[in-house]
């Protein structure tokens, strides 16, 4: 066998792999899929006040008394078809291509790779969340939890003024109504720290 044809098949063999492995990720047995249309936090304190960064007080005087509030996220969420036909007449969902999402998992991230939960980063942790998506459908959710500030690394920012800045990478996990598993990710950025607490 010549050099020139061990180096094609060794480039098609490649490509195959790289082509199966690809479409493992993005494929599943369901004819719809979710997009996340838009993800926002906001502070405990300010349970209203979404916005695309969420700026999360380990510590929130309220009548000159500490308290601790737990903050949400908001996620919107859309329900898209694999295959939607040709372009100017797309075709609606069936009832069966409709997704339930029963349950999200959050992770804290950090960009120096300094990731230990616990030691660098709040732990990560899954809740509970049912919301069935149709075409488009927004929802709250806990994002950080109330022990997550009593717990290290957040217990000892009370104390100083050290801000953890953190990438929070949420997963939502559901089903389509004939039992296909599906899952979407998003990203929010999430600050921790002591901050002012609002007037």
């Amino acid at each position: 066998m010549k050099a020139t044809q061990i180096v094609r098949i060794a480039i098609l063999t490649l490509a195959a792999a790289s082509a199966s492995c690809g479409s493992a990720v993005r494929e599943g047995t369901g004819t719809s899929f979710l997009v996340i249309g838009n993800l926002e936090g906001a502070s405990g304190a300010e349970p209203d006040d979404f916005g695309g960064l969420l700026q999360s007080d380990v510590i929130t005087v309220v009548d000159n008394h500490a308290t601790v509030f737990s903050d949400n996220g908001r996620v919107t969420l859309r329900l898209a078809l694999k295959d939607p036909g040709p372009a100017g007449s797309p075709l609606e969902p069936t009832q069966n291509q409709a997704i339930t999402v029963n349950r999200y998992r959050v992770r804290f991230i950090r960009s120096d790779g300094r990731n230990t939960p616990g030691v660098d980063v709040p732990y990560g942790f899954d809740g509970a969340f049912t919301l069935t998506v149709t075409s488009e459908s927004q929802a709250t959710f806990e994002l950080v939890r109330h022990v997550a500030k009593a717990e290290a690394p957040l217990g000892a920012l009370a104390n100083n003024f050290t801000v953890i800045s953190t990438v929070a990478e949420i997963t939502f996990f559901g089903r389509d109504l004939t039992g296909h598993e599906v899952s979407v990710v998003g990203h929010l950025t999430v600050d921790f720290g002591n901050f002012a607490d609002p007037s």
